[in-house]
């Protein structure tokens, strides 16, 4: 029996969907569609019911992916990716912003150390750095926060984060209820610590709170939020943080939310993986375990 037909009857299965098994694995549904009828021949038996949306596994196509699996999992990892013959470990390499990959994704994927993957990341402020580093094939896994455009990348929606407006207890004090009554007007009064020069999270929580643009400009400017938090607790200005990021702060005391809109602002990071590569175990199995923890996020 041809391994292909296998591999690509097992990630039908898995997908759910034609469809998405032919993006999965770079094909075309039709190729795909294909090859699940000449494996149905072979086998003389139907392996999927096709329904309006999607497919739903017969009993027999239950049985074949519930065998096979494992098997061809591990020859697919053998055979197309390999092994480090010193080691015996899996190499995944992850991209992403530096904030949310240290504390968020990289403490999510330890627990498959144990498992035999070793993970390398590299850190990019730029969304557009992953998304060409993985189409180069520098990374295996991207998280980002631009959906690609095109077939040679596979975005999948992994969570939101909510954006907060802060400052030091010191500025806050010194506003008093003047931003309830004022909003942003009041706000631009404070000196502002961002990321970039350009404003991108003020401009954004403006744009989404306030339907303006800041007028301040900025007094620290740092490329890590790690530092923005930092700053904005030692005085240095307002900022907007993701929740996730300043959170403790916030419970701690250090800082302080100074605005409460009624519909917080949110930005959506994505999964990105090169069309057709979820078909690695390794990758798979790292891509299935960030979206599994996302769920607590």
């Amino acid at each position: 029996m041809d391994l292909t037909l296998l591999r690509t009857f097992l990630t039908v299965h898995r997908a759910g969907s034609f469809t998405r098994a032919a993006a999965l694995l770079g094909l075309s549904q039709p190729a795909v569609t294909g090859q699940i009828r000449t494996l149905e021949r072979q086998l003389g038996r139907p392996l999927f019911l096709r329904q309006a949306r999607g497919v739903t596994p017969t009993t027999i196509g239950d049985e074949l992916a519930h065998r096979a699996a494992p098997h061809l999992d591990a020859l697919i990892e053998i055979t197309e990716t390999g092994l480090d013959e010193e080691s015996g470990v899996r190499t995944l390499h992850l991209a992403g912003p530096p904030e949310f990959t240290s504390v968020r994704a990289l403490p999510a994927l330890t627990p498959l150390i144990s498992q035999g993957l070793a993970l390398r990341a590299s850190f990019f402020t730029n969304p557009e750095e992953t998304l060409d580093g993985l189409a180069a094939g520098h990374h295996d896994l991207g998280i980002t926060t631009a959906r690609p455009r095109g077939g040679l990348l596979t975005a999948t929606p992994l969570c939101d984060e909510e954006h907060v407006l802060v400052a030091s207890p010191r500025w806050a004090a010194r506003l008093g209820h003047d931003v309830l009554r004022e909003g942003h007007v009041v706000l631009e009064q404070l000196p502002v610590v961002e990321v970039h020069e350009s404003l991108p999270l003020v401009s954004r929580y403006w744009a989404s709170v306030f339907d303006s643009r800041p007028a301040a400009a900025g007094a620290v400017i740092a490329p890590d939020l790690r530092a923005v938090l930092e700053s904005a607790a030692a005085g240095a200005g307002l900022a907007v943080l993701p929740r996730y990021l300043c959170a403790p702060a916030l419970e701690r005391g250090e800082i302080v939310a100074l605005y409460d809109p009624p519909v917080p602002p949110l930005r959506t990071y994505f999964l990105v993986v090169r069309t057709g590569t979820l078909a690695l175990p390794h990758i798979a199995r790292a891509h299935e375990w960030l979206l599994r923890a996302s769920v607590d996020w």
